[in-house]
């Protein structure tokens, strides 16, 4: 493995670089957009029944409610609106909700970056490659195939690596975009059921049926 490291040559650095960094992201993302971290079964119902027999002003309860989840943060900007009007509700938590998906979003520009980056490194290991293949040529003729082996070799390895990475981040990077959509919808859902039971038009019973 290191001498196929060492055969493509000093853009296999950027490259095993860029593949680290899309792992480190991968496993953080898988731990950080797990549903039941970022939409709880049921929390819905349990904030609802929790700040009707909290304390007054539901400091507490908000308190709680933000450091749970994602989920958490926009119920509890819906609650510390509930006095206000349907529409200034909604926009409290509209607002909340954009900064939440801009958060549950972090990290996945970057693995995007290297999805299109690491090819076109690839493609320049094997324009340096060929590059070197033809000085070769121009200085000592065809005659010797192991002299033209060293840049045949790094244009191949450094393609090779370029391609190996961008596949499968490419793939965990639409996957992440995907997952983050459907938990948005989600959280939208959560919250307009909360807006609607506050302001009487959902019976409280219904949001049992909270993700």
């Amino acid at each position: 493995m290191l001498e196929i490291v060492k055969a493509g040559g000093w853009l296999m650095v950027p490259i095993l670089l860029c593949s680290v960094i899309a792992v480190a992201i991968v496993l953080e993302r898988l731990w950080s957009l797990r549903r039941r971290r970022v939409v709880p079964r049921g929390l819905l119902m349990k904030v609802w029944e929790e700040t009707r027999a909290g304390d007054p002003a539901g400091r507490i309860q908000l308190q709680r409610l933000r450091a749970r989840s994602p989920l958490g943060q926009v119920l509890a900007a819906g609650l510390a609106a509930q006095d206000q009007s349907r529409e200034v509700m909604k926009e409290t938590i509209e607002e909340t909700g954009r900064r939440v998906a801009h958060e549950l979003e972090r990290f996945l520009n970057t693995l995007g970056t290297i999805a299109m980056i690491t090819p076109l490194l690839g493609l320049l290991g094997t324009v340096v490659g060929m590059i070197e293949v033809f000085t070769v040529i121009t200085e000592i003729g065809v005659g010797s195939p192991r002299d033209l082996a060293g840049g045949i070799s790094q244009a191949l390895v450094t393609t090779a690596a370029g391609i190996g990475v961008a596949i499968p981040t490419l793939i965990f990077h639409r996957y992440f975009r995907g997952r983050v959509d459907e938990l948005v919808i989600e959280m939208e859902m959560e919250a307009v059921k909360l807006v609607e039971v506050i302001h009487g038009e959902r019976s409280a019973a219904a949001v049992g049926g909270a993700v």
